[in-house]
């Protein structure tokens, strides 16, 4: 899905010089393969490759000890809140450790990017921009990834509680209460998204007053004052497409695995 995710950083983006070229997503698959060739599509994906595993491991491994602790799986009756308590704890544990490769991802995915690989990404923008900039999004995608976390988890145990009541490893129900959960959640959290891409991308905006942006609050009102309300559903369908078949992915490979260890461990 990560073409997806490509798209929807571009339609996020602020530049007036670049915005009219990614107003949608066929007028943006169009531009960039007139102009830059479908490899364009994949630019920055090694930033994915590299931190997404390791985020992975500890997300999970971080939601299900929290689980544990708060109660989730004391017996087979539905838990909401220990499933919005883990989620939350999985994703602050988790970012950490991934929002320097979102920012370079971000970086490489920008229209224009002269950035080749991922090292040399990390370096121009530490000597650049210094340390901070791995680090300037991290509480705003806190804020997006905590609701979203907390709503897709919720969601997540209340669909499979209803499609599959005895909780039971079947491929099927995880699959759809994952990528229903997710689709619902990403349209959730979609304005933090475009706050959290506008500070990702600031070091490469045409605009001073992005370029300066500091934080939450200030970026979002760059937005409100350049787009209206309208800015922050920016990118709203590609991050839908992309999410929900994602987390539908995920978390079946989960419940997988989950499934595989429980036999041969017991």
């Amino acid at each position: 899905m990560y073409p997806v995710d490509l798209l929807k950083t571009r339609m996020q983006i602020l530049n007036p010089s670049t915005g009219g070229l990614y107003t949608g997503l066929t007028n943006a698959v169009s531009t960039i393969y007139r102009i830059e060739g479908w490899r364009t599509l994949w630019k920055g994906v090694s930033s994915v490759i590299v931190g997404a595993g390791p985020a992975h491991a500890v997300y999970f491994g971080t939601y299900e000890l929290v689980k544990d602790m708060a109660g989730g799986n004391v017996d087979e009756g539905h838990h909401p809140l220990a499933a919005a308590t883990s989620g939350a704890a999985a994703t602050i544990a988790s970012d950490a450790l991934m929002n320097p490769f979102d920012v370079m991802k971000q970086r490489m995915q920008v229209h224009g990017s002269v950035h080749k690989s991922l090292l040399q990404c990390a370096r121009t923008l530490y000597h650049t921009e210094g340390f901070q900039a791995f680090y300037v999004s991290y509480p705003t995608t806190l804020c997006m990834t905590v609701p979203f976390t907390a709503t897709q988890f919720v969601a997540y145990e209340s669909i499979s509680k209803v499609m599959n009541p005895k909780m039971e490893y079947d491929p099927f129900t995880h699959c759809i209460a994952g990528g229903l959960a997710g689709a619902f959640a990403a349209g959730l959290t979609t304005p933090l998204d475009v706050v959290k891409t506008l500070l990702q991308t600031r070091g490469v905006a045409d605009s001073e007053e992005v370029r300066s942006a500091r934080g939450l609050f200030n970026a979002a009102a760059i937005i409100k004052r350049q787009f209206g309300w309208t800015g922050f559903l920016r990118g709203m369908r590609p991050r839908i497409i992309s999410t929900m078949p994602s987390t539908a992915i995920c978390w079946t490979s989960y419940e997988m695995a989950k499934a595989y260890f429980k036999r041969h461990l017991d």
